[in-house]
Order: structure tokens, then sequence, then C-alpha cells
């Protein structure tokens, strides 16, 4: 299965979902969903790297985490990201994302995220052996 990432629509809000041959690829196209709902990731060179770690008991709970860690880098460094790298085990998951400051002009920022919630959150293994992960983040 391909790597692929996708919204989805869910009231006022949008869904990011993330679809891969393992759980780590999964997280990582649904952090490119993510960097979609603000901008064309094409758009984002991957310039500098930022280290995150976060963990939690499952895995629907690690990614709405990971998600919401992304959101509180993306608000605070005012950067967006293009490339991820995702470790995860034992209830933990670090990782790298790599980005660029954001430039208003170049980026053209469409909406300002506010965090991920439970809304939709799915984690699962597909019955072909490929991986999801999905919620609804709150714009």
């Amino acid at each position: 299965m391909a790597v692929r990432w996708e919204h989805f629509r869910h009231e006022a809000d949008i869904g990011v979902r993330g679809l891969g041959p393992t759980r780590e690829a999964a997280f990582e196209q649904a952090a490119l969903a993510l960097t979609a709902v603000i901008a064309d990731p094409e758009r984002v060179a991957p310039q500098r790297a930022v280290r995150i770690a976060c963990s939690a008991p499952d895995d629907a709970l690690l990614f709405c985490d990971w998600l919401n860690a992304l959101i509180y880098e993306m608000a605070t460094r005012h950067m967006l990201f293009a490339r991820f790298e995702v470790r995860i085990g034992d209830g933990r998951l670090d990782a790298d994302a790599w980005g660029e400051p954001v430039d208003v002009r170049k980026h053209r920022p469409a909406v300002e995220i506010k965090g991920a919630t439970y809304a939709e959150l799915d984690v699962r293994r597909l019955p072909d052996g490929s991986w999801l992960a999905q919620c609804v983040v709150d714009v």
C-alpha cells in the first residue's frame, strides 16, 4: 500500500487521516494532512529539524498527543512542517519534523489549527495489513 494523507468533512472542523504500511507511516501522513489544513505542504521547505517526543497509554491517545505536539510547535516556533520521521515503541513516540518559518506570501496560510480532538479518533491496522490514523482537528 502506498502512503497517503487525506481530509474528511466533520461539521465546522476538518478531519485529518494518514494511511501507510506501518503505524509510523500513518502518523507521518496524518502530520502532512495537518500541515495541508493550513498550507500546501509542497510549498514548505524542510530546512530545519525539530525534535518532538510524547507518550500515552495507547495508540489513539499517542496519535492525538503527536498532532497536538505538532500544533504547539507550529504555534510557538511560527513554523510549518513538511517532512516527518516517526519512531514508536513502548507507548512512546519520538519524531523529527522538518520545516521552515511561516512566510505569509509563500505559504498563504488558510486557517489556524486550535488542536486535535478525540472526535473520530481512530488508530488501527486495516484488513490488508496497512495502518490508519485519523481524528478531527479544531480550526
